[in-house]
Order: structure tokens, then C-alpha cells, then sequence
């Protein structure tokens, strides 16, 4: 249980760095560039780094450090409710920040900031936990460190099936996430950690799961097995059709592409009472009377 606590101990700092970062960054940075720029990279740094560890633990812990599934679900459910207490608003996920932009809740040039944030702290999240291993700390990571060379795709089925795995993932996230958007904090946070939670234990032995273009380009792409294009259809194209098939059953249609709702008929958001409606023509018939009556009398000559 050594390399577990030494694990722990990196997720924690893992965390700390972060909100140190956000922190500073919110104090020097203007709330524009932060909430475009540095919150996004700090998000998707915090969450790279943890789920690359984790996929160590989940890839070598099961055999080499004699732990069960239980404890990496566990873990899993911990870290993303820690993930989604801590990242003050930011979504760290491209299919996120896109459909921010087709919700008219940013523009162009903001979406375009975040995607650009989110490759960065990922990238960056990737070549810190690779120096972190290279330290070899515990017999995992340098279990981990010989076998980088040679890791194998995350993919384990048709390509078809898993580019619609994704894409399920992916709706499935989208459309809780949607639902709970104006929901408090506290019922928000760990209904998307269970989320996570139950859609990696679901759908993980067949793609790993991912439903983030960012985070599976840095743990899976550079991986032998299958294509780039392979990739691309499975772990981009994926999720953004999943997330997009959300939007539209939740939505009825695409703000920013459609102003007409596709499939839901436009109702009347507010509605006149009958009995206020009926007292309002009620109300309405005398003075009708009495201007009628004022048009017909005319003065004798």
C-alpha cells in the first residue's frame, strides 16, 4: 500500500499547485484572461495530471500493487468531486467550451482562448507526470517507465463501436450537466463525480472512457495500435456528436445555429389567468358600449 499513499500524496499536491495557481492568478490577471486563459489551464493541468496517475493505478496497481477495482473507483469518485469543488467554473473538456459557444454564453474569441488553454495545461500536465515518474518514487512507476515506450491503444473494439462509446459517454455527461447547470454546488458536484464514476466503470474496458478530446490526445494518441485519423474519429469526433445530440434533445435546437426550436413546439413562457382574461373582456365591453352610444348621438338641428 506504499506506492497507493505515495499516490495520494501526489494528487494532494497535485491539487494544492493548482489552486495555488488559480489563486495567484486571479490576483495578477484581469477576470477576462482569467476565467479564459489561467483557470482553463489550471483546470486541465489539475486534471490530466490526476488521471494520468490514476490510469497508472488502474493499468498496474490491479497486478502489480495488489489493490482491487474498488479502491480505483473509489479514488475516481474522490478526485473528480475534488475536481469539480476546486476549479472554480472552469470545465478543463473542449466539448465543454464549444458548447458554451453554441449556448451564446461565450464568443468566438473566448472559445477559441479556452480550447487553446486546455491543449496547454494538458500538454503540460503530460510532461510533468512523465518527469514525476521518471523519479520512479514506487515499483509502479518504474513498472510505468518501462512499459511507456510500448503502451498499447486504449481502444479494445471496433472502431464504430468505440467512437460511439464516446459519443454515448459523452451525451450522457452532457446532458446531466445541462440539467444540473443552475443546481447548487452541493448536489451539482457529486452527481457529476458519480456520473464519471459510473460511465468509467461502464464504458472504460472499451475505450478507457475518456469523453475528453484534451485529456485522451495526451494519455492515448501517442499510444501504437491504431491511426491518428483512428483516434480522431474516436476520442474527438465522438464526444463533440454526443455532446451536440445533448444539446439538441435538451435544447430542442442550436442557439447559435438555429433560432427556431426543432423539436419542441414554442409556448407562451407566461400565461394570463381565464378569470383574469375574462374580467379583462368584461372590462372591456362598456367603454365599447359607451363610445358606441357617443358616436350615435348626434345634436338636432
Amino acid at each position: 500500500m506504499a506506492g497507493l499513499n505515495i499516490s495520494i500524496t501526489f494528487f494532494s499536491l497535485v491539487v494544492g499547485l493548482c489552486q495555488a495557481l488559480r489563486c495567484l492568478s486571479k490576483w495578477l490577471l484581469s477576470p477576462g484572461a482569467y476565467s479564459c486563459l489561467a483557470r482553463e489551464l489550471a483546470g486541465s493541468l489539475q486534471l490530466c495530471m490526476s488521471c494520468l496517475e490514476l490510469r497508472m493505478l488502474v493499468e498496474i496497481g490491479l497486478w502489480g500493487g495488489g489493490f482491487g477495482p474498488d479502491v480505483v473507483l473509489t479514488l475516481l469518485f474522490l478526485l473528480f468531486a475534488v475536481h469539480g469543488a476546486s476549479f472554480d467554473g472552469a470545465s478543463a473538456n473542449p466539448t465543454v467550451s464549444v458548447q458554451e459557444f453554441l449556448l451564446l454564453e461565450s464568443n468566438l474569441a473566448t472559445a477559441f482562448a479556452k480550447l487553446l488553454a486546455e491543449g496547454v495545461g494538458t500538454g503540460l500536465g503530460w510532461a510533468l507526470t512523465k518527469l514525476y515518474w521518471s523519479w520512479e518514487l514506487t515499483q509502479l512507476h518504474f513498472i510505468q517507465n518501462l512499459i511507456a515506450s510500448e503502451c498499447s491503444s486504449s481502444i479494445h473494439t471496433s472502431l464504430h463501436h468505440a467512437a460511439f462509446v464516446e459519443g454515448a459517454c459523452s451525451f450522457l455527461f452532457h446532458l446531466i450537466l445541462l440539467k444540473l447547470q443552475q443546481s447548487h454546488p452541493v448536489y451539482r458536484v457529486p452527481t457529476l463525480a458519480a456520473t464519471v464514476t459510473f460511465l468509467t466503470y461502464t464504458a472504460g474496458p472499451f475505450t478507457g472512457a475518456f469523453f475528453n478530446p484534451a485529456l485522451a490526445t495526451a494519455a492515448t494518441f501517442h499510444c501504437s495500435g491504431n491511426s491518428f485519423w483512428d483516434y480522431v474519429q474516436v476520442y474527438w469526433l465522438g464526444p463533440l456528436a454526443g455532446m451536440l445530440a445533448a444539446l439538441l434533445l435538451y435544447q430542442g435546437n442550436i442557439p447559435r445555429l438555429f433560432q427556431r426550436n426543432l423539436l419542441y413546439s414554442q409556448r407562451s413562457k407566461y400565461r394570463i389567468p381565464k378569470a383574469r382574461l375574462t374580467a379583462q373582456v368584461e372590462a372591456g365591453k362598456p367603454q365599447q358600449k359607451k363610445k358606441g352610444e357617443k358616436n350615435a348621438t348626434k345634436p338636432h338641428a
